[in-house]
């Protein structure tokens, strides 16, 4: 593919394959339902094959309510931490269910989609989060409802529960005690509905997870209280699916030695910024080590420090890893630099171009 010029996001249908196959085993031992989460990954050109291997899509907004409707199918499912009274009538046109996030949105709108299943999000005071940027059960915290007290008076208009407070969890262990811990604030209320999704963030994808234990589990949850599960698995359904592809521009020395690549953290892998995370290159060893910046101005611009087997020279291809989740839905202009086109590798090996991006693009974001 050297006619296609970096940066570009390369999306590994056959690695990709790899999740749903996981996914697969998960809906068919536990009886669960999984839901793919747009907000982490929207990149509709593969939804051709995830679709058969997921049971829909869930949202954060009215845009995504509409990709996932249009583009992926099965059961849509809504949710916003707050819907616009000019958007919420869309919102129901596009969706199978609808989950609100408090009480106030309850009442204001749920007589308006009463043809379709109502949920409610719930926020049971614990999460596995270990960042407070991303944790929902941080003080003051605005998403779910924490009182059952509160809800009891509404409980008869309401079909289902999400929960969402596994973040990054990649340990069975933790997520059957915050299982636990939920079940013990709402498991009252647990009885009274149809279904309860169980939010994203578990890695049960990961290397090593224990799959038939987390299984048992949630066909346990299942029948005790007599509802359908959910999950809405982001990360999980596309780790290790995509590379970053770029190229190196120029290499410096400056105490260590650097090299500049044709992308930008802060425009094109912004989640590695926001949590002070370095991104991973593969397979990381070697006697020469570099620091691997972007081009844009932001001074920390640095995809972090990698070894190397061999000298790094300029025009030298590197591919960075794990680059499907928050970073497709998250790019940006910033700078003006060249957003990354779009690749696909196929499940025969071969690549083609999905989409590339242009000065009109940029022109187009602005006004």
């Amino acid at each position: 593919m050297s006619e296609i010029s970096t940066p570009y996001y390369l999306i590994d249908k056959a690695k990709l394959l790899s999740n749903m196959e996981i996914m697969d085993r998960v809906r068919q031992q536990s009886g669960a339902k999984v839901l793919l989460a747009l907000k982490c990954f929207a990149t509709w050109c593969v939804f051709d094959l995830m679709k058969h291997h997921m049971d829909g899509t869930t949202s954060s907004s009215l845009y995504e309510v509409k990709l996932g409707a249009k583009h992926f199918g099965g059961e849509t499912h809504a949710y916003s931490v707050a819907y616009a009274d000019h958007e919420i009538d869309e919102v129901i046109a596009n969706a199978n269910k609808i989950i609100f996030n408090s009480l106030s949105q309850f009442e204001r709108f749920a007589d308006r989609a009463k043809h379709i299943p109502v949920g409610l999000r719930l926020n049971p005071g614990v999460s596995s989060s270990e960042f407070d940027l991303a944790d929902p059960a941080r003080p003051f915290s605005r998403l779910g409802e924490w009182d059952p007290a509160k809800v009891l008076p509404v409980i008869d208009r309401i079909d289902g529960f999400m929960v969402h407070n596994n973040c990054e969890n990649g340990s069975f262990e933790l997520f059957d005690q915050l299982l636990t811990r939920v079940e013990e604030r709402f498991g009252d209320l647990f009885h009274k509905v149809r279904w309860v999704s169980l939010g994203g963030g578990i890695h049960f994808t990961g290397e090593n997870y224990e799959v038939d234990a987390f299984c048992a589990r949630l066909k346990a949850f299942s029948e005790k209280y007599g509802v359908q599960v959910y999950l809405e698995p982001g990360e999980a359904a596309i780790t290790k699916s995509t590379t970053l592809e770029v190229t190196v521009l120029d290499k410096l020395v400056n105490q260590k030695e650097l090299l500049i690549v044709d992308s930008s953290v802060e425009a094109h892998m912004l989640d590695l910024l926001i949590y002070r995370q370095a991104g991973k290159i593969e397979p990381n060893t070697g006697d020469h080590t570099y620091q691997v910046c972007g081009k844009s101005c932001l001074a920390g611009d640095i995809f972090g420090e990698f070894r190397f087997p061999q000298q790094v020279q300029i025009g030298d291809r590197l591919s960075i890893q794990d680059a499907a989740g928050y970073t497709m839905v998250k790019k940006n202009w910033f700078n003006g630099v060249k957003m990354p086109s779009i690749m696909v590798k196929e499940l025969d090996g071969t690549e083609r171009l999905v989409r590339e991006f242009g000065f009109a693009d940029y022109e187009a974001s602005l006004s």
